[in-house]
């Protein structure tokens, strides 16, 4: 655990550096993978998902039966938390439905926006060490609200070649139309390309690794869209004395857990809470189940110390986390003074964990700075908006002349003519 005391503006770049590999380090290695299951489709999937996976499929499709039948392991406790957490994410996702927006801008030209729903798109659930099935509602709940046709979900099977039941039962529960036993590049690869059993979709949605994230940027050069870059996670906590060191700690250890290459930052005021934060990090980090993991991505972790809410603010904004917690005194500063973050937790008594599952916001947010740029997954992720216009004859004698002139300007005589010959007949 490193600590920085007050780091002069000029060293912040390489203090928030993420502990990632470089793109170049594994480019070669995705587009390489496309370019095989470009070429020789399932062929190419199952050999992959044999040598990542240690799984041999004679077919990656899972079938009903196998759908169905997961909901029988899975404890009854748990249905009840997934369906509360359903309720919860479906609830605030429907609250985004937006009505068309009308408007006539000239007399007799009239024009509109509506939303329609992406017809296909891929759902990437990443699996492993830890099944992420709460990943599955924070993407087919909006995809199934925002009314998207064909939902195809991707997630790597385990070496007996079965998919989480969690995540199989949490699929069907949304409405995801057809799940596919393969993970990684390949996954991203067979949805961008479409193979014989995979669907070729339009967009794919979903967190992984690096090489994951790499592919899902490879895949926009073949004309299928993405969510956002999503990487590894982080977590970014401003606290001062009026927050709770042990809540804190358990805080940053949630997001540490996740994987070695996750980053958790703590920046504070105090000094004396810091090593409070330090301590108990180092008491409850010992119980932890997945201790390696979590110890790894401590190692990496930052606290540091600042003068004021004002410096704490300006590195915040320029590390842009994917999740920010706010746990001080004046909080309404930073509520109102963030500009970078994917989501923001106010209190001692929010959690990110509640983010993650069940307090109804989307979990699937940009990393590595993408806050910038890049809006968490909501419904309008789900959408594409269409505008409409009609102009009727008034409307086109009350416009013709600025398009004529403007088109006249760009010299696109075609452009102009289109108006003139219309204006030349209601003379």
């Amino acid at each position: 655990m490193e600590t920085i005391i007050n780091p002069n503006r000029e060293d912040w770049s390489k203090i928030l550096e993420r502990p990632t590999q470089t793109v170049d380090n594994i480019e070669s290695t995705v587009v390489n993978i496309f370019n095989d299951v470009k070429r020789h489709g399932d062929t190419a999937i199952l050999k992959y998902t044999a040598l990542f996976d240690g799984a041999t499929l004679n077919t990656a499709i899972v079938s009903k039966d196998e759908i169905m039948t997961a909901s029988e392991y899975i404890d009854e406790d748990l249905k009840a938390a997934i369906k509360t957490a359903k309720d919860n994410i479906t609830s605030f996702h429907s609250a985004q439905v937006t009505s068309p927006v009308a408007l006539q801008t000239t007399k007799g030209v009239d024009c509109w926006l509506e939303k329609r729903a992406i017809q296909k798109i891929g759902l990437y659930i990443p699996s492993g060490t830890a099944p992420l099935f709460s990943t599955v509602l924070m993407l087919a709940i909006p995809a199934q609200i925002a009314g998207c046709k064909e939902v195809v979900l991707c997630s790597p099977p385990n070496a007996e070649g079965k998919i989480a039941n969690e995540i199989l039962y949490a699929a069907q529960l949304c409405g995801v139309t057809k799940i596919i036993k393969v993970g990684g590049i390949q996954a991203i690869a067979g949805l961008t390309f479409g193979t014989k059993e995979i669907p070729k979709v339009y967009k794919i949605f979903g967190p992984g690794n690096q090489f994951v994230t790499v592919a899902k940027q490879l895949a926009t050069k073949y004309g299928v869209a993405i969510d956002m870059p999503a990487g590894p996670s982080e977590l970014l906590v401003v606290a001062d004395d009026t927050a709770k060191a042990n809540y804190v700690a358990s805080d940053l250890l949630s997001q540490a857990e996740h994987g070695p290459d996750s980053q958790v930052i703590l920046i504070s005021t105090s000094k004396g809470f810091i090593a409070k934060v330090q301590f108990e990090i180092s008491k409850q980090i010992t119980l932890l189940p997945r201790f390696d993991i979590a110890q790894k991505a401590i190692n990496n972790s930052k606290f540091i110390w600042v003068e004021t809410n004002d410096i704490a603010l300006d590195i915040i904004n320029e590390y842009a986390p994917e999740h920010f917690i706010i746990c001080t005194k004046d909080e309404d500063f930073f509520i109102e003074n963030i500009e970078n973050a994917g989501s923001v937790f106010i209190g001692n008594y929010t959690p990110e964990s509640a983010g993650d599952y069940a307090s109804g916001t989307n979990h699937t947010l940009p990393t590595n700075g993408f806050c910038k740029a890049y809006s968490g997954v909501n419904l309008d992720s789900f959408t594409k908006s269409i505008t409409f216009q009609k102009i009727s004859k008034e409307g086109i004698i009350n416009i013709g002349n600025t398009i004529e002139l403007m088109a006249d300007a760009e010299g696109l005589q075609a452009h102009k003519n289109a108006v003139s010959i219309r204006l030349n007949d209601l003379k």
